[in-house]
């Protein structure tokens, strides 16, 4: 895992974004914030275990078919199921230890 400031690779409204072996952030700030860096490494282990390209391929499939179910932007985003297990599990910072294999299909 290597941590990047680089405030003009994410969008506004994104703090934080995972692309193995990175995590690049938008603030300095938020190398600090040790719950956003935990919701970012399970992306991390996420991609991994899914070898990187096909963790894509369905995060963006997910997206898109939340979109055309819900019609908003936030709701597809945050029903992806790799952001369900992130975001459910972000404050525990012991997570990763105990986290079986693709934890991320209990999400769906």
């Amino acid at each position: 895992m290597i941590v990047i400031v680089f405030k003009y690779l994410t969008p506004k409204w994104v703090r934080g974004i995972t692309l193995f072996p990175f995590i690049v952030l938008s603030e300095k700030l938020d190398r600090n914030d040790v719950v956003l860096l935990n919701h970012e490494k399970i992306h991390i282990r996420q991609q991994l275990e899914m070898l990187v390209l096909p963790f894509f391929v369905i995060y963006l499939t997910e997206f898109l078919l939340g979109y055309v179910k819900y019609k908003n932007w936030n709701l597809a985003y945050r029903n992806i199921s790799f952001e369900r297990e992130a975001y459910a599990n972000e404050k525990d910072l012991y997570y990763l230890k105990q986290r079986s294999f693709w934890s991320f299909l209990n999400y769906y």
